[in-house]
């Protein structure tokens, strides 16, 4: 019983660890991530037409 009770307590411990470490250097998902440079083909995605001269936005 002694061992199920270091077991679980270093399980909430590292658990805890990862998510303040995560947190502190706010890791995202790789889903979440923003396109740093617009294309035609994102900007397709975001609604904007890139036919338009750029001057008319």
């Amino acid at each position: 019983m002694n061992s199920i009770a270091s077991l679980a307590l270093s399980s909430i411990v590292i658990v805890a660890i990862v998510l303040l470490v995560g947190k502190r250097f706010k890791i995202s998902s790789r889903y979440e991530r923003k396109e740093r440079v617009l294309t035609p083909w994102n900007s397709l995605d975001k609604g904007i037409d890139p036919t338009d001269a750029e001057g008319d936005k």
